[in-house]
């Protein structure tokens, strides 16, 4: 498995041109360069930034449109301050991770052809940023069959390449980046090719008392917290269980984080590619001493198994680590990214 140089440790900046209010005003204020300095101040190396097409289409909401004003600025703010960057575009045309039911972007020929054109664009004008800007195709691919996502990566990988043809391209697995879906995945198009995955395991610990999770218990839960605990409120939710029932597994922590991560650790062994997990965090309700433990054990195995990653997020969205309502352990978790 080769180690993705530049990009070991990072942040996403959610919510800023992505999952955000479409207005000018929120894009010129809810990231400035001083956020950028911030986080280079952590002793970070690199910002995950997703984007949605709106920001960069022009389908006629001016309001909305803003082109690639916003991009430039983030790639110069991170220059200045030695930080690499992805662009991941969080959102297309007939696209929504929220929902199976409402994508249509695998059955349309013109949605497809409107995906294929953003990533011209974005190819194109940032070609020669190859060294410190990767391209993230599409963020979590809801899909319960790799098929038809695996043949639209490779016809835009192949534009891609056209205009960028050493610029590192990321690609997640099915079924909202799981980390099992990425044997899924066609074999590498070139040695430029990062495979990626999101982390949020225990699902009941990171998205505990989450408003938009249907089912999620009101109740608190601490990490590593009890094992059977986890079992039996998953149990009689009927959902959330990753690996809870997995032989072998005797208690939460570091041997629990790698078994669940261990198969895309083996596939991106076996093909020879990056590996890189583009968002894990906690949701602010949880516990704050759980909050540290957690991203205590998460840092350690991506540390031992080299694992480049991305915090999800820099602030807000529920996830945010620069403004925690828990300021007192914003340090620790910085430390452990």
């Amino acid at each position: 498995m080769k180690e993705w140089t530049g990009y070991t440790r990072g942040v996403n900046l959610g919510g800023w041109l992505s999952q955000c209010p479409y207005q000018h005003a929120h894009y010129e204020s809810f990231i400035t360069e001083k956020d950028i300095e911030t986080i280079a101040s952590w002793g970070l190396d690199h910002v995950r930034l997703p984007v949605d097409y709106e920001v960069i289409e022009d389908t006629g909401n001016a309001e909305a449109y803003a082109g690639f004003k916003h991009i430039d600025n983030c790639i110069r703010w991170c220059a200045a301050n030695g930080l690499n960057l992805i662009i991941d575009l969080h959102k297309t045309p007939g696209f929504s991770f929220n929902s199976v039911a409402e994508n249509s972007l695998f059955d349309d020929p013109a949605l497809q052809e409107r995906f294929l054109n953003l990533w011209k664009a974005i190819a194109s004008r940032y070609a020669d940023y190859k060294d410190t800007v990767a391209f993230e195709l599409l963020n979590e691919i809801v899909e319960q069959d790799s098929s038809r996502w695996n043949a639209l990566a490779q016809r835009t990988i192949a534009e891609i390449r056209k205009h960028a043809p050493e610029t590192k391209i990321v690609i997640g697995g099915i079924q909202w980046n799981s980390v099992h879906t990425l044997g899924l995945l066609d074999q590498p198009f070139d040695e430029n090719i990062v495979y990626t995955f999101h982390f949020y395991e225990p699902f009941l610990f990171t998205h505990q008392r989450a408003a938009w999770v249907e089912q999620m218990p009101k109740s608190s839960m601490d990490y590593p917290g009890d094992l059977e605990n986890y079992r039996s409120t998953s149990a009689a939710i009927g959902a959330f269980g990753s690996g809870l029932h997995a032989e072998g597994i005797h208690e939460m922590g570091p041997a629990y984080m790698t078994s669940l991560i261990q198969n895309a650790i083996d596939v991106a062994a076996e093909r020879n590619v990056y590996l890189y997990c583009g968002e894990y965090g906690v949701i602010e309700q949880a516990p704050s001493q759980s909050v540290v433990n957690w991203y205590k054990d998460v840092h350690g195995v991506f540390e031992q198994y080299k694992i480049g990653r991305a915090a999800w997020t820099y602030k807000k969205m529920d996830f945010g680590i620069s403004d925690r309502y828990d300021s007192s352990i914003t340090s620790e978790i910085i430390s452990y990214l």
